[in-house]
């Protein structure tokens, strides 16, 4: 059986099973938050799948003049919680957070957010698919294919279907940094990951797009696994490349 044959939630389960983010352990560590740049947190969260294991996954928090906006929501209700906490236990308060795609491990915390008054941002498509699928929305959404957020501390771009229909990257001007979510694979990748809503023979083509958008690039953090540099990319690309001509 294919895995687009596969229902949705299985198909990811399956997915995440080859990930190189999965950990040998029986309970899912603590919520980690490191800072990797100026002002620039990276806050890794974990879900136990079963039967699979611990798998990780990755966000930022961005600071800037006591406000603090967070990229990607953490895998959990009670992690985005415990972030928020975090950010106000070091004298900051919570902007807002934009979500990359629908997937649950960049929008579990939308709903604890909202129901905290904390603004919550995603592309016009990923508040649909949201809405489709009977999960809560954010409050603002946006066209792309480029948006300021958080007055300018960070933008938003959306370079075309890859991973998914929905997908964006996020660029921090101040830092050079470009969080690729889930559009953008790990070096220690050997494949493209979850593939069952992904559009597999536009994504070289969208990771393109990035390069030219954001020469300037230093750091490239991605959803799953380690940070690095532009051969995330170039990574991603690759692997896009051979996987269309597996199709």
């Amino acid at each position: 059986m294919l895995l687009s044959q596969i229902s949705r939630p299985i198909a990811y389960l399956l997915a995440l099973l080859f990930s190189p983010s999965l950990f040998a352990q029986d309970e899912a560590p603590e919520m980690e938050i490191s800072e990797i740049a100026a002002n620039v947190y990276l806050h890794k969260s974990f879900q136990d799948v079963e039967p699979w294991g611990i798998v990780s996954s990755n966000g930022l928090v961005v600071i800037e003049d006591g406000g603090a906006f967070i990229v990607d929501t953490p895998w959990s209700e009670s992690d985005t919680e415990k972030l928020v906490t975090w950010i106000r236990e070091q004298g900051f308060y919570p902007l807002g957070s934009v979500s990359t795609h629908s997937h649950s491990d960049r929008t579990a915390g939308v709903s604890w957010m909202n129901r905290h008054s904390i603004p919550t941002h995603a592309l016009d498509q990923t508040n649909e698919i949201l809405n489709q699928e009977g999960e809560e929305t954010t409050r603002y959404s946006f066209e792309g294919p480029r948006e300021s957020l958080a007055q300018g501390l960070i933008e938003a771009f959306y370079p075309g279907r890859g991973h998914t229909k929905d997908n964006i990257v996020i660029w921090l001007p101040e830092q050079k940094i470009l969080y690729g979510g889930c559009f953008v694979r790990s070096l220690s990748s050997q494949d493209l990951g979850y593939t069952g809503e992904a559009y597999v023979h536009e994504w070289a083509a969208s990771v393109d797009r990035v390069i030219l958008e954001f020469p300037e690039l230093e750091i490239v953090v991605p959803g799953h696994g380690m940070i690095g540099d532009l051969s995330l990319l170039q990574q991603t690309k690759t692997l896009a490349v051979f996987a269309s001509t597996e199709l």
